[in-house]
């Protein structure tokens, strides 16, 4: 079955459609507010989007700045409106939680969140996106008897403030009396005064647009060089939250969560029109700054892409049938996350998220915990939200849970969900674990928080085994680097996953280039086929910017880190 979410789910596609990304000097002034960093784009006709050249940028620059005028204000600042946080949203946080307890809240938890996104973009020579949204707001989430009521607002008057924290218990009550249900949080320690924030070294949105134009302009200009190179595509977006988090248990928590996504594309197109192939995926985001762009040399990478992208129009297709199969942790990764991470939240396993994406194989639990082999005895996972680098790192969730890394699957056996405050009792009778994971996430100031994805991680092999190693050990087989297209079904069970680049293998080493080539199998049975595993050097952090949950639709960031790896005898289609 083919996933309706494969294509939005990663990268930047959720968030614009391609070819139909706009200078947001080209949206009406009236719709610019509206466009949210992790929802769903606005679209506008084909005939309607225009470009900046490189010489048209850099001119629009030069004249600001030799008149001594500022750029627009999307360039460099946020809307005049928007404000950092102080103690004084602290007292605003506080006051609601009173306001709500004394409404009849028996618990309840505050956050006020500023979410700032920017994206630029480039086309060959051409700049064709430059957008910057800044969205500010207040939520609160009550308990009343087992039931939940939510409500959020941008008025920050304090009457505002205190009429929403009534609704959400309002809300609350009436979902209580309309099917009462018994809800049991977790303990948690209190912080009454704790802060975190993602290392880094530069903040992305002290990095003046033009010097990110100039390095995606760059990218474009050294892959063009390449025979056959037709197109290049390139962009980077960026994150920043500052959360900041009460609760009516004594918790206040401030956090400054930062986030970046460089992307590259690369198209090559046959000298008589017949035939073109593409080489993506070459980076992954990062929750780190603008030190991780700066890092990563893409400028001096481009050509190598460019001239795989060419070379695939000579490969030749692959013969299906059982392959060895040598998976580079920038293909792995996303295999990971649909049939490790997605089937392991516990609410998708016990159905409470089934229309969105499906639920679960890896039920009921009092079947699997501690039961369900998943893979050999040296394959273990860990959920975490620790990991340095990481979309899902952070101090504490959105329930004040602190970080955390536990195992998922322990040597080969599965042994433990991803869990909330809520859920942590619907399982601790098979864990024997009765507090939260730390799973509990909301997108912006507008969305209850629920059950996300952490940082979901396969960890190193204990020999310190190379690349070389691993493809070493294959007599006959196809490696594999780069995320692809893929589908899964509705319980994550049979998976069908491709990829960017694949190398025939021949008797340990790389033979040839061929196309055209997607692994298939059940997730159980792919991974019990795992063989050999990369050491801590071939460990690498993949990550999806843009994971899509819920009814209404919640996007959230998460990264999974895994090293290079060897499966026997994997069944290859040829795509073609």
């Amino acid at each position: 079955m083919r996933n309706s979410r494969a294509t939005p789910e990663i990268g930047t596609d959720l968030f614009f459609a391609k070819n139909k990304s706009v200078p947001i000097s080209l949206i009406p002034a009236n719709h610019r507010g509206s466009l949210d960093p992790t929802g769903s784009p606005i679209y506008v006709p084909d005939n309607s989007i225009q470009t900046l050249s490189r010489r048209d940028f850099l001119k629009l620059s030069s004249a600001a700045a030799a008149a001594g005028m500022a750029l627009p204000a999307f360039l460099h600042s946020p809307p005049a409106a928007a404000q950092s946080m102080t103690s004084t949203e602290r007292e605003l946080l506080l006051m609601a939680i009173d306001a709500a307890r004394a409404a009849g809240a028996d618990y309840c938890d505050a956050r006020i969140i500023r979410t700032q996104f920017e994206a630029i973009g480039a086309r060959e020579q051409m700049i064709t996106q430059v957008q910057r949204t800044d969205s500010f707001g207040i939520n609160l989430r009550a308990l009343v008897g087992g039931s939940w009521g939510f409500s959020a607002t941008q008025d920050f008057s304090r009457d505002a403030v205190a009429n929403m924290a009534r609704e959400a218990v309002a809300i609350a009550a009436a979902n209580n009396e309309v099917a009462p249900s018994e809800t049991i949080l977790a303990p948690v320690d209190v912080f009454p005064d704790a802060d975190w924030v993602t290392p880094h070294t530069i903040d992305p949105f002290e990095v003046p647009i033009e010097d990110k134009a100039a390095l995606l302009l760059r990218i474009n200009e050294e892959a063009l060089r390449v025979n056959n190179v037709r197109f290049s595509s390139s962009s980077i977006l960026s994150v920043k939250e500052e959360r900041l988090l009460a609760t009516s248990e004594g918790s206040v928590i401030r956090q400054t969560l930062m986030r970046i996504n460089p992307d590259i594309n690369i198209t090559a197109v046959a000298p008589d029109g017949s035939d073109f192939q593409t080489r993506g995926a070459v980076v992954e985001p990062a929750g780190r700054g603008y030190e991780y762009v700066r890092g990563l040399e893409l400028a001096a990478s481009a050509q190598g892409w460019a001239e795989e992208a060419a070379e695939k129009l000579q490969a030749p297709s692959v013969e299906p049938g059982k392959w060895d199969l040598v998976l580079h942790p920038s293909n792995l990764w996303l295999t990971i996350h649909e049939n490790i991470g997605h089937p392991t939240e516990l609410d998708r396993a016990l159905g409470f998220e089934a229309n969105y994406a499906g639920t679960s194989f890896i039920y009921p639990p009092e079947d699997v915990i501690n039961k369900l082999r998943m893979g050999p005895p040296h394959l273990q996972f860990e959920g975490n939200r620790t990991e340095f680098g990481g979309c899902a790192t952070t101090g504490w969730d959105d329930e004040g849970v602190p970080a955390e890394a536990w195992p998922i699957i322990k040597d080969g056996v599965f042994v433990d969900y991803q869990t909330t405050r809520e859920q942590a009792a619907w399982i601790s009778q098979y864990t024997g674990i009765t507090r939260s994971h730390g799973c509990s996430c909301g997108q912006n100031w507008q969305t209850m928080p629920f059950q996300r994805m952490p940082n979901v991680s396969m960890l190193p092999g204990e020999a310190d085994l190379s690349e070389d190693d691993v493809i070493g050990d294959t007599e006959r087989g196809i490696y594999i680097e780069g995320r692809g297209s893929y589908s899964i079904d509705q319980q994550r069970y049979n998976i069908q996953f491709g990829g960017q680049v694949f190398w025939e293998i021949r008797n340990g080493r790389k033979f040839r280039m061929i196309r055209d080539v997607a692994y298939v199998g059940r997730t159980p049975e792919f991974w019990n086929a795992l063989d050999t595993i990369g050491g801590p050097g071939t460990y690498y952090l993949g990550a999806s910017f843009g994971d899509a949950k819920g009814q209404p639709i919640q996007v959230n960031a998460v990264s999974h880190g895994c090293p290079i790896s060897l499966f026997r005898d994997i069944d290859i289609i040829n795509t073609s």
